[in-house]
């Protein structure tokens, strides 16, 4: 038996299969999870993505479009999840984070307050509406585990992002104080960076990628996410009954010793 046996997990962001989403799903699903997946903007990529789960073709994945920035979306997404046999759920993985171009690489004292708003509203503000639109789902509590990236630092090309990161890590907390009665646990996974193709995105995203390997005390492999999956499905998991407004880093260990000058 895995540690998620038993559960219905509704997994956001997966796109192809080098999406953090992907693992976390595929990781949940050996767990003994029943996965649902969300998709925006190419919800016929994410259908084709989830045949590649270890579920197999007879149990594939339901595929619920959803742009979390779409009330009418968020308002529909706990009937459509019941409609396709989810009526009720243990656990919600957030795995979105938009920013425009002009947000990042550097642009930081250009960015018009619109392309902020964009970043801000996708990547963090998100995490609440995502949230809420589950609730009624949860009806025994569970838990919610959020993708972050280390916002207490300022890294180079990550500009307003970061910034919504920070967002992101706040909203964990609040959620955490307002959901905790519910039985609602809400926390997040500060990852090292990753190869995924939102990553590759970002204008001189390599300058990351190559800080972290020779920096991280245990190393860091960007196209390994094997590591971040696992962590986020403990987090869903009743191994962590007593945890909420927490931010596990899953980094090599960088986070502890700092990084050299970029």
């Amino acid at each position: 038996m895995g540690i998620l046996e038993g559960k219905n997990i509704l997994v956001t962001g997966v796109l192809t299969d080098a999406s953090i989403g992907f693992h976390v799903a595929r990781v949940a699903q050996q767990e003994g999870a029943r996965v649902a997946l969300t998709a925006y903007p190419r919800p016929t990529l994410t259908a084709r993505t989830a045949k590649r789960l270890p579920s197999g073709p007879d149990d594939v994945p339901p595929v619920i479009e959803l742009d979390v920035t779409n009330p009418e979306q968020l308002d529909a997404l706990a009937g459509n999840l019941a409609d396709a046999g989810f009526d009720r759920l243990d656990g919600v993985v957030h795995s979105i984070g938009f920013a425009p171009q002009t947000a990042l690489g550097g642009n930081f004292l250009d960015t018009p307050w619109e392309d902020v708003a964009v970043a801000v509203h996708s990547s963090a503000f998100s995490l609440k509406s995502l949230t809420m639109a589950c609730l009624p789902l949860m009806k025994d509590g569970g838990s919610v585990v959020g993708l972050d990236f280390d916002a207490t630092k300022a890294w180079p090309v990550y500009d307003w992002m970061g910034v919504a990161k920070a967002g992101l890590e706040s909203t964990c907390r609040y959620l955490a104080k307002y959901l905790g009665p519910q039985n609602v646990r809400v926390n997040l996974v500060a990852a090292g960076p990753l190869g995924t193709m939102a990553a590759k995105s970002i204008p001189g995203f390599q300058t990351m990628t190559d800080l972290w390997p020779r920096t991280a005390p245990l190393g860091w492999d960007i196209k390994d996410s094997e590591p971040t999956a696992k962590a986020i499905v403990a987090l869903l998991s009743d191994w962590f009954p007593a945890t909420t407004g927490e931010i596990l880093h899953v980094d090599g260990g960088l986070h502890a010793v700092g990084a050299p000058p970029a």
